[in-house]
């Protein structure tokens, strides 16, 4: 039976100003432009958040598959139909239980795969990562997670000046996974060999990586100005100024930015202590620090309010809803399947009122209670 929506459709190509959008099944049948319809709500692609830890109380961090089932329900409310499980630093145990623990929801349907934001890091640009547990990357180790994981590991974030990072970063280009650079006090130089390793994603540009020098441009500069590169962005206010993240977006273009909420479990929650890879994490006034040194420890950030501060900052609403769902899902080999109003893709959409506020979400054909 084919239904429809309709609204302002944002599409690949930019905003239709009136029409519609119609499914049958879990799949976009039509993308209309009427005239004649006059619904004011904007209707975009569901978000694809390639980067988040956590939220609404719920973690990915500790492998639990109810934690993960919580997290991706409360992200799922704020319009994000698509996510990858990130996990941080911690000991290789820990990595199998997850990826054990997540492989069948992937296979389900409730994550579109796994992110392992380490622990293959840099000491000096750890930021809130647990400096205990880093180490250099281990293709063995790799190898072992990704044949475990059946096809459920999808990204990697690696710091490629340290021993064995080029050959970590071929090893998982060569087996479809995607292969990110973070967390890194790499040169100009040394970014640049990761890229041409394979390295196609920048785990949130500017934040934890060595900063721009005019004498050494370092990794910042490096992904920038990659044209096989995807650099994610946290549109907070507390990650980037505004200026950066639209400096950012200008110079990349918005089929190479992607917004990420890099959130944690405190995301849609009150402000409080928590706990982020077996650290204490503070939150005060919505932004989550260290307890032992007040570094950044992810965010408390959904997609749709990514979104907002993103047009809010002056991004256009066509360039912000690739940056928040077509660029993210090409990024994580995701495009032919999500990320943009499109017939024949899964029919996912969010549904916004004027001020940008998720009104209804569709995922797969079905409206999220």
């Amino acid at each position: 039976m084919t239904l429809r929506v309709n609204g302002r459709v944002v599409t690949p190509n930019g905003v239709i100003r009136q029409g519609c959008v119609e499914w049958d099944g879990d799949r976009i049948t039509a993308v209309a432009e009427y005239p004649s319809v006059r619904d004011g709500h904007w209707i975009l692609p569901g978000f694809v958040d390639m980067h988040t830890h956590g939220g609404g109380g719920h973690t990915f961090t500790t492998g639990d598959a109810d934690q993960a089932r919580g997290a991706a329900s409360f992200h799922l409310s704020h319009g994000t139909t698509t996510l990858l499980a990130s996990l941080v630093s911690a000991p290789f145990p820990l990595m199998r239980t997850a990826t054990e623990a997540f492989a069948p929801l992937v296979d389900e349907g409730v994550l579109a795969g796994i992110h392992f934001e380490g622990p293959y890091l840099s000491a000096a640009r750890c930021g809130a990562q647990n400096p205990e547990y880093l180490r250099d990357p281990s293709t063995d180790e790799l190898t072992e997670l990704i044949e475990l994981g059946g096809g459920a590991i999808r990204m990697v974030t690696i710091a490629p000046e340290r021993d064995g990072a080029l050959e970590a970063i071929k090893l998982l280009t060569a087996r479809q996974v995607v292969a990110a650079v973070g967390h890194t006090d790499a040169t100009y130089e040394q970014t640049r060999a990761a890229v041409a390793a394979g390295a196609s994603v920048g785990t949130h540009l500017f934040n934890g990586m060595r900063p721009v020098h005019h004498r050494e441009p370092g990794p910042v500069v490096a992904l920038l100005d990659a044209p096989t590169v995807v650099c994610e962005l946290v549109a907070d206010g507390v990650h980037l100024h505004d200026g950066m993240l639209t400096f950012a977006t200008a110079t990349a273009g918005p089929e190479r930015a992607a917004l990420i909420t890099d959130a944690m479990a405190a995301a849609g929650m009150p402000d409080g202590e928590y706990e982020l890879g077996g650290q204490a994490v503070t939150v005060a006034d919505g932004e989550a620090r260290l307890a032992r040194d007040g570094a950044i420890a992810g965010s408390t950030l959904t997609m749709d309010a990514a979104l907002r501060h993103a047009v809010g900052a002056g991004i256009p609403i066509a360039d912000a809803a690739r940056m928040v769902a077509t660029t993210p899902a090409r990024a994580i080999g995701l495009g032919d399947r999500v990320g943009a109003v499109q017939v024949g893709l899964r029919a996912d959409l969010v549904v916004l009122d004027e001020d940008l506020n998720v009104v209804r979400v569709l995922r797969g054909g079905s409206w999220v209670e």
